[in-house]
């Protein structure tokens, strides 16, 4: 009796020893290997963003997905990457609205003249915005996280120190900005970056109009002895990925992607405004630069001043058929929202 049990016994193992040696082994998840581009050159901080969310992607899903990063536009150009990535060029990339005016007509809202105390507010407010309207100019892509730089501020050869200051004088400024500088007295000037240095050295402008990073990571700071604390505009950038790859993604990878995307807005918001900080520091150790603040009645006038600017947005986006005032009017909510939460 004891025998037979004995054998039973060792039958059965015998046969679960078989069984699991001719058990199929677990299939590993398949790799993901994907591309993302990038405009600007890699030490600035749309790029610094951009390493971090890889790493913590790849980090998130134990490296099951492998993310190949192209900076400053070597995939990509500029104006390029969001039409890029929709026809599949880049899986993914990262671009700023404002590069093609009139495509992002609900973004561009939050590029207007606002008064944004910092790039951490700016990010989480445009963040909601898109997420509240769902506009149609995303609705070919997937977005991954916004955010935004830091406001602009006049950095100059020459002090401004009243709005009177600013009057016919040339500034090197951008997109939404050139409409700002014009509106406030100054001659708005559109010129690469790459040739901004000579021309201030020249005289050929005084100044540029930018958030205040720059001072330090292009070495403005070398030529433009004075910054004025006007916290004027911001330029918001969007991460975007190409909707049949994203359709294409593990439900796993998809919902990593998705939990960070908040999470990656006030990361780099955060970022971005510590880098203005220690940009200032350097910038006054290695140069003696000041940083002016204008008088608060001049402040004040600046509102006045760049009013049309809302008032004409609000006007061409009610005649597309978007909310204009609402869209105005929920930013001014998020931004005290936000900005209440930092404090």
């Amino acid at each position: 009796m004891k025998i037979d049990v004995l054998f039973k016994t060792v039958l059965m193992v015998l046969c679960l020893a078989v069984a699991a040696a001719l058990a199929p082994a677990p299939v590993a998840a398949a790799p993901v290997t994907l591309t993302y581009a990038n405009f600007p050159p890699a030490s600035t901080f749309p790029c610094v963003q951009m390493e971090r969310w890889v790493k913590e992607i790849e980090k998130r899903t134990n490296g099951q997905v492998k993310i190949n990063t192209f900076p400053g536009g070597t995939l990509l150009p500029a104006k390029n990457i969001f039409d890029g990535v929709i026809a599949g060029t880049a899986d993914i990339g990262n671009f700023a609205m404002s590069y093609q005016p009139g495509r992002f007509p609900v973004s561009e809202a939050v590029d207007l003249p606002l008064g944004f105390p910092n790039a951490r507010v700016a990010s989480l407010v445009l963040t909601d915005l898109i997420e509240k309207y769902k506009p149609k100019e995303f609705e070919k892509v997937k977005i991954l996280t916004l955010f935004t730089c830091p406001p602009a501020d006049f950095m100059t050869s020459k002090p401004v120190r009243t709005l009177k200051d600013l009057k016919g004088m040339e500034l090197r400024v951008s997109g939404t900005g050139a409409d700002v500088v014009k509106n406030l007295g100054g001659i708005p000037i559109a010129m690469p970056q790459s040739e901004t240095p000579e021309a201030i050295q020249k005289g050929i402008v005084k100044g540029v109009v930018s958030s205040l990073e720059v001072l330090k990571d292009m070495n403005y700071a070398a030529y433009c002895p004075f910054a004025t604390d006007t916290s004027l505009f911001v330029v918001s950038f969007a991460v975007v990925m190409n909707r049949e790859k994203w359709n294409a993604l593990p439900a796993d990878v998809k919902k990593a992607m998705d939990d960070l995307r908040v999470e990656q807005a006030e990361w780099t918001g955060k970022y971005v405004d510590n880098h203005v900080a220690e940009a200032l520091t350097w910038s006054k150790q290695k140069y003696n630069h000041q940083v002016i603040q204008l008088p608060a009645a001049d402040k004040a006038e600046i509102g006045t001043l760049v009013k049309p600017m809302i008032d004409g947005y609000v006007k061409k986006v009610s005649a597309q058929g978007l909310p204009g005032a609402e869209i105005v009017a929920e930013i001014e909510r998020l931004k005290k929202k936000y900005d209440k939460k930092g404090k």
